[in-house]
């Protein structure tokens, strides 16, 4: 087990963080995929009782990783809000606090499905909101898993798990899935579910376990 692991994505390196994070050093880049800032506050707002504090524990996770890794630019895969519902007051204020306190960071949105619902983020917090594909080099940063021409692409949206399974336990685990010409990352926030997958042929899944990132022998 390693606590990241790198892979070659047409000539861009990049490394595996077992916070569910892709990081490319050359760029001093994080990508994240599928925050969903202010799920929780959408739940609640629907009447469902859920817990309160994923915007912050989110936050201070990316906190962390851009202190520890010297990031300049961070690249969301869409899915930055849940919902117009997330639009509450303390998710918002959140998000202000933290831009205030990292105002020299590069923010770029890439929009998914639940940005065309949620919209953009507040003006204030100086996102820049893009279409997918977004290239920058070799890579063409996307929400929906595709292919993308000259580029390796770099998904999310399916939040991807994998299920380890020994006698007759079980554990589910969010994972990277690798192809030749794209890396789909699993869900960021801390409070988004997942989707079970099973390697196809020609793909590596690498496990996010802890502080360690483990990959699944075929």
């Amino acid at each position: 087990m390693n606590s990241l692991i790198e892979f070659d994505a047409a000539g861009a390196r990049l490394a595996m963080l077992p916070e569910r994070a892709l990081l490319w050093r050359d760029q001093a880049l994080l990508a994240v995929a599928d925050v969903h800032f202010g799920k929780a506050a959408a739940f609640r707002a629907g009447g469902i009782p859920v817990p309160h504090g994923t915007t912050r524990a989110n936050l201070d996770l990316l906190d962390a990783l851009v202190a520890r890794h010297e990031v300049r630019h961070i690249v969301f895969l869409g899915d930055f809000l849940h919902a117009r519902a997330a639009r509450a007051e303390a998710t918002l204020g959140a998000l202000a606090e933290w831009r205030s306190r990292r105002s020299a960071l590069r923010l770029t949105l890439v929009r998914g499905n639940h940005d065309r619902h949620a919209g953009d983020p507040p003006a204030g917090m100086g996102v820049e909101a893009v279409d997918e594909p977004w290239r920058l080099g070799p890579l063409a940063f996307c929400h929906h898993p595709q292919t993308v021409a000259d580029a390796f692409a770099i998904v999310g949206h399916l939040h991807p798990v994998y299920r380890l399974r020994a006698g007759g336990d079980s554990l589910r685990l969010p994972c990277f899935v690798v192809d030749g010409s794209w890396a789909m990352l699993p869900a960021f926030g801390a409070f988004t579910g997942g989707y079970q997958i099973e390697p196809q042929p020609g793909q590596r899944i690498f496990l996010a376990a802890e502080n360690s990132i483990l990959q699944l022998q075929p």
